[in-house]
């Protein structure tokens, strides 16, 4: 598990440098043949998280209803997100992994309700919940590396 969570720390990292290279514009900019932009691939990882870790587990979380109804699969920029919201994934974006990585040290995750996810993923315990998880965050990355080139160019 240690290799999965260092692999998730690296992964919020490079998140995060799209809030220090890249303005609150830049960020809620939805490029031409996109459907969503920066700000919402960052929201969407960490709802998605959510969903997978916690409700998968049938578990409280770390994230504010808000942020998870906003940003969980099926939803879409509907509007530009504001400073304070902004801030506050940023925060969320690290916040989230140590309380995580504690409930799991704990055994807090005891049971799992299997499921299997959009992209045909089955997962059967938390480990895959967490194994998805990484994997899904490269993928809005590598999203978010399309979109910054056509911001890039505006």
């Amino acid at each position: 598990m240690e290799s999965l969570f260092r692999a998730w720390k690296t992964s919020r990292m490079a998140y995060l440098k799209f809030f220090e290279n890249y303005s609150l514009e830049q960020l809620n900019r939805i490029p031409d043949g996109f459907i969503n932009n920066l700000i919402w691939n960052i929201g969407h990882i960490i709802a998605t998280q959510h969903k997978l870790i916690y409700i998968g587990s049938e578990l409280e979380g770390h994230i504010p209803d808000q942020i998870f109804n906003s940003y969980q699969s099926g939803t879409r920029p509907s509007a530009a997100v504001s400073q304070q919201e902004a801030d506050l994934l940023k925060r969320l974006l690290l916040e989230q992994i140590e309380p995580t990585i504690r409930d799991f040290n704990n055994k807090k995750f005891v049971t799992y309700q299997e499921r299997t996810t959009g992209t045909g993923f089955h997962l059967t315990s938390i480990y895959d919940a967490f194994e998805w998880n990484n994997f899904h965050e490269g993928l809005h990355l590598g999203y978010m590396m399309s979109i910054r080139k056509f911001i890039l160019l505006d």
